[in-house]
């Protein structure tokens, strides 16, 4: 298999659901249409992933200032609520829309591009995302967490006892992966 595909998840959904799982609730990595894989129930983005993609645009050391203060409303992300969080985006895009969106004619073509391209990425990857990074805390019963981390980590442990019987073939391999996920 190379990488992971939306296809992927839809199998993997419907198999489970077919050995008689339910799923109530689905916490995503915002992976461009996974979403729609679980649109019957609520998804939650994970924060950690959401905080990277606008950490791949920006930098940990943004040089703008606009993009110093977007970093500044992304790392609130994890201690704060959708309306505070909202109301943060949405005053900085007051205050940056004519920056985000200068654009930069290419000399003797009609092409343009958008001449501050990461900032605006940063922000519409927050913008698009945002019906979706508050789910947890809109269905309290559900107990949603607001990250991958505990998957996450239980699959870096599985890689890692895999990775002790490395050279096995791809038969056995997956094996030791089905016996090690049924002890679950």
């Amino acid at each position: 298999m190379l990488g992971e595909k939306v296809a992927h998840y839809m199998y993997g959904r419907h198999i489970l659901e077919e050995r008689g799982w339910t799923f109530v609730a689905a916490v995503v990595d915002g992976r461009r249409g996974l979403a729609a894989v679980f649109k019957d129930i609520p998804v939650q983005i994970c924060h950690f992933h959401q905080m990277k993609t606008v950490t791949k645009y920006l930098t940990r050391r943004p040089e703008t200032l606009a993009g110093q203060e977007l970093r500044s409303i992304m790392l609130t992300l994890p201690k704060t609520n959708e309306k505070e969080f909202t109301k943060l985006l949405l005053n900085w895009y007051e205050q940056w829309k004519d920056f985000i969106t200068e654009k930069t004619k290419v000399v003797g073509t009609k092409h343009w591009y958008y001449t501050h391209k990461k900032v605006r990425s940063a922000y519409k990857s927050l913008e698009t995302n945002l019906p979706h990074l508050f789910i947890y805390q809109k269905y309290p019963k559900l107990t949603i967490p607001n990250t991958t981390n505990t998957i996450d980590g239980y699959f870096a442990s599985v890689k890692k006892k895999v990775a002790q019987h490395h050279g096995l073939r791809r038969d056995r391999r997956y094996k030791v992966i089905t016996e090690l996920l049924s002890k679950s």
